[in-house]
């Protein structure tokens, strides 16, 4: 109904006013109202549960996984990061509208995606943070924010917002992780790169793509920096929790999502690698090391021809996972919203742009060109005035 509503609007509205009223009917229609009321209800998928449940295990045990989990519900098949979305649950109740409202999980992971996308598209300041590189950003900030709310406000994105949200946080950090490392900033790309695979470990390819991408533009160094900061931030995050419960952390988060847990997981679209896997364990193993034979192209690809802008990077890593996605033991088509997410923002939003780097060489002294001595000035002849 929105997006009838939201046609008609373009219709009929002047020119000028058109598409960002049509934009606005449709998130509206399409986003906020339907958010609303699936929050006040208390109505969404199984995964909202799973994530406020979680939280509301951390708080009280410091772990978000059932020792002893008997039915998928109880599955956790998140890292330890997720768990923070489902601590709002946890405090505030869900004793009346505004605690329901509070404490739903979709409303913090749909603030953290629309700030990560908010931080990407924002124009990198002209201040030579790398030596010997400078920000091109063509004729200005001219960020298309209407392209990035049509997108947020069409079914790719509203859907998942919507009824589960959990993979729109991990979608906003790994754009703007690649953002950042086109910018040139090692800490704050690692930063950003640690919490998406505190998340969930379909993450951890984006740090082999930023990385790349801060090698090709910033230099060794930074790429390094960019690495250590990614590893000690989710060894931070993810390790607490691993080393109180490592036996369901295995179970649930790395057995259960690729088939191979005590109990059948749900994902089970059609794709290849979920054909394959249907099988039985030759099929199983053959999947795997397809995927395996993927990730390793992926990887060949990287090193021999690294991306060097955003838009270039964002497509290797969206390559990257949709290849997983496909050829996972098991997996849903919904999952192939994420690369797709990844390769529209950097296009919608001009990213490459905006994190193009090109190389300034430094200014040399001026060498200064030996002359040859000046000649000894000749005497000059006294000039004699004849006397009349």
């Amino acid at each position: 109904m929105g997006y009838l509503v939201a046609a008609v609007t373009v219709l009929t509205l002047p020119s000028r006013w058109a598409r960002a009223g049509s934009v606005a009917v449709a998130l509206t229609g399409a986003v906020l109202a339907p958010l609303l009321v699936l929050v006040v209800t208390g109505h969404g998928q199984s995964e909202v549960a799973v994530i406020e449940r979680s939280g509301e295990l951390l708080l009280r045990h410091g772990t978000p996984y059932l020792a002893e989990p008997r039915t998928v519900a109880e599955y956790t098949p998140y890292l330890p990061g997720m768990a923070l979305f489902g601590l709002p649950r946890a405090l505030f109740g869900a004793d009346g509208w505004p605690a329901r409202l509070l404490g739903d999980a979709r409303l913090w992971c749909a603030a953290v995606f629309l700030g990560c996308l908010a931080a990407a598209v924002r124009p990198p300041r002209h201040d030579g943070r790398a030596v010997g590189l400078r920000a091109t950003v063509g004729d200005g900030p001219n960020v298309p924010v209407l392209a990035v709310a049509a997108l947020v406000a069409s079914p790719l994105v509203a859907l998942p917002l919507c009824a589960s949200g959990v993979d729109l946080p991990l979608t906003g950090l790994c754009v703007l992780a690649v953002a950042l490392a086109g910018r040139g900033r090692p800490f704050a790309t690692g930063s950003a790169l640690a919490l998406a695979c505190a998340l969930k470990w379909t993450a951890w390819p984006a740090v082999a793509v930023a990385v790349a991408l801060l090698a090709a533009t910033a230099g060794r160094r930074a790429a390094l920096r960019a690495l250590a900061t990614a590893a000690v931030g989710t060894a931070a995050l993810v390790l607490p929790c691993a080393l109180r419960a490592p036996g369901p952390l295995m179970e649930q988060v790395f057995a259960f999502p690729t088939g191979r847990g005590a109990l059948p997981t749900p994902a089970s679209s059609p794709l290849p690698g979920r054909l394959l896997a249907g099988l039985g364990p030759g099929g199983w193993y053959a999947a795997l090391g397809l995927l395996l034979l993927a990730g390793l192209a992926v990887a060949v690809s990287l090193l021999r021809h690294p991306p060097r802008n955003a838009v270039a990077a964002t497509d290797r890593l969206a390559l990257g996972l949709a290849l997983a996605f496909l050829l996972a033991p098991a997996g849903r088509f919904g999952y192939l919203a994420l690369p797709a997410v990844l390769a529209l923002v950097p296009r919608l939003s001009r990213l490459s742009r905006l994190s193009r780097l090109r190389r300034v060489p430094r200014p040399s002294r001026p060498v200064l060109a030996r002359s040859a001595p000046a000649a000894a000035p000749r005497p000059r002849t006294p000039q004699v005035v004849p006397v009349p």
